[in-house]
């Protein structure tokens, strides 16, 4: 009788001790998730009619809508706190008074950290919602990088990237990952190259220099199921950090763009339409990009 009572009692400790690692673990004191959006990536748009022309109205507001499904994903999965950079054009884009009521939105220009302003080493993740492919990328929507008018290529520490792989960068100065990119295929597939296995959701696919898209609602779906899925993989993660100093190398479109920027003290111009420039790091990279940019 001794026995059985000594086994029975073996096996509630045992079922207790295992039901506390089956309860959900707690949610941690903070989950501050930074998003940085961008228009050519959304879904639907095709074309400069929706980027800046007729159609601008219209997909400025599902670019808004694209931006509250990754915030509606990010608070369902525990976060705390969001912050938006609306990044495109004017970076006056998105329809202040239809986005999600708890977030904070940077806006207009200039801005030193460029379409990552705001972004600090309290954030956890990193979300870029409506991006695009770099220039000169075939199969993309729209693709071209930073600056379409003036910029062909971008190069960091000799590696040619696309906007997502300069915020990456700029993300992981802080220490704080990528965990979310949306757009077509083709930008999803160079942000994976660069910042390892993170979640991408394609809302559309480019066939040459048109794309073949999905409904606006659906695409809102997969990248708020994406936001979840990539909060649930936080862990997996890593801040995509540069050695230094980083030279930064611009490839113009015009080579009086080139020489200009080739005549300011501590750079350097490597041919017609190329100059470099080397800073201490991301921040001091961005600073320089930003004045090339907004002048």
């Amino acid at each position: 009788m001794k026995k059985r009572s000594v086994l029975l009692a073996f096996f509630l400790l045992l079922i207790l001790f295992l039901s506390l690692f089956a309860l959900p673990q707690p949610s941690p004191d903070k989950l501050k998730v930074y998003i940085s959006v961008d228009i050519e990536g959304i879904g639907g748009v095709v074309s400069r009619m929706q980027t800046s022309g007729e159609e601008y109205q219209r997909f400025r507001r599902f670019m808004t809508q694209e931006v509250n499904a990754a915030i509606e994903g990010a608070f369902a999965c525990g976060a705390t706190e969001v912050m938006v950079s609306d990044s495109h054009g004017s970076g006056q884009n998105i329809l202040i008074e239809e986005l999600n009521k708890e977030v904070k939105l940077i806006r207009d220009w200039p801005r030193p950290l460029i379409m990552m302003e705001g972004i600090d080493e309290t954030f956890d993740a990193v979300f870029l919602i409506g991006y695009h492919a770099k220039e000169g990328s075939r199969d993309a929507t729209l693709a071209h990088t930073m600056s379409g008018s003036r910029i062909f290529d971008i190069k960091l520490n000799g590696n040619s990237v696309p906007e997502a792989g300069f915020n990456g960068a700029i993300a992981g100065h802080f220490g704080v990952p990528v965990a979310l990119i949306s757009g077509d295929q083709t930008i999803v597939a160079q942000a994976k190259e660069m910042l390892g296995d993170i979640e991408g959701v394609v809302v559309k696919e480019g066939i040459g220099t048109i794309a073949k898209t999905i409904h606006p609602e659906k695409a809102q779906k997969l990248i708020k199921e994406g936001a979840i899925r990539a909060l649930k993989r936080l862990n997996d993660f890593q801040p995509f950090k540069l050695q230094t100093p980083i030279t930064l190398e611009i490839t113009f479109k015009d080579e009086v763009y080139a020489s200009l920027v080739g005549m300011l003290p501590g750079v350097k111009q490597l041919d017609g339409r190329t100059i470099s420039f080397t800073g201490k790091d991301m921040v001091e990279v961005s600073k320089f990009l930003s004045a090339i940019l907004f002048l």
